[in-house]
């Protein structure tokens, strides 16, 4: 995105479009709600059908990703991630999930990871929105040194891990599911509203009883408006200027 780019109205750092019944008509929508939409992918295998729905879009790119729960099943398409690098400015989604606790399964989420961000350095310019479930100390160390911007995916790390993050100069999208409970709330008021932005992870996450989708987003910017007791105009206008500030 540069200055030139058309002016978009909100921002979805992370959604999985391509996961929907109707990934086309998700497209579609974003594009009409003028929702600058990150559609991230699980597999190098999948990044071509999604650069697909985001060919000719203006506000939707497609990153190419490779989830750290599928390193066993397509950790082979580190070659394939490579040749899709050429094409986006956008990686994700990508990082580390310490739910499984197979020694060499996280072993191996870690060297893929290390491989991933290598690769971005050597461009300098890439975007990276990250998992990090109970392992954002070891995401972190990963991450240190990185020539590129980071997105911490729906954050869930300590007050310690957060400060850590903040100190790195990263960037957190929070969704309407971060926002339900105290706990989840209180961290969410912790991060410095000049790093915040908005995602949906939809389909996974649910608005209402339907999957997310970006246009979702707006509820979850009422919600911080609640939270920070300031308008809602004022919240999206300092997310679109953070994310400005990511890309610049």
């Amino acid at each position: 995105m540069t200055q030139q780019s058309p002016s978009f109205a909100l921002i979805d750092a992370h959604c999985h479009i391509d996961l929907y019944p109707d990934p086309a008509g998700i497209a579609r929508d974003a594009e009409r709600e003028r929702i600058y939409t990150i559609a991230v992918t699980n597999a190098p295998s999948v990044f071509a059908h999604t650069a697909r729905l985001c060919a000719g879009s203006k506000f939707l790119r497609p990153a190419i990703g490779l989830h750290p729960e599928l390193v066993a099943s397509h950790g082979q398409e580190l070659d394939l991630f490579r040749v899709h690098l050429r094409d986006t400015r956008y990686i994700g989604e990508v990082g580390l999930d310490y739910i499984t606790q197979d020694h060499e399964i996280r072993v191996r989420q870690r060297r893929i990871l290390e491989t991933i961000v290598g690769c971005a350095s050597e461009y300098g310019d890439k975007v990276l929105t990250l998992h990090s479930r109970r392992a954002v100390s070891d995401v972190l160390k990963v991450l240190k040194g990185i020539r590129a911007r980071c997105i911490l995916h729906w954050f869930t790390g300590t007050q310690k891990e957060l400060d850590c993050a903040v100190a790195e100069g990263y960037f957190f999208s929070v969704n309407g599911a971060m926002i339900q409970s105290a706990k989840s709330r209180a961290l969410v008021a912790r991060i410095p509203r000049d790093r915040i932005l908005t995602e949906t992870d939809g389909p996974f996450v649910k608005d209402a009883t339907a999957p997310a989708t970006p246009r979702a987003v707006k509820k979850t910017v009422d919600h911080l408006a609640n939270l920070w007791q300031l308008p809602a105009p004022d919240i999206q206008a300092t997310i679109l200027k953070n994310f400005r500030t990511l890309l610049a």
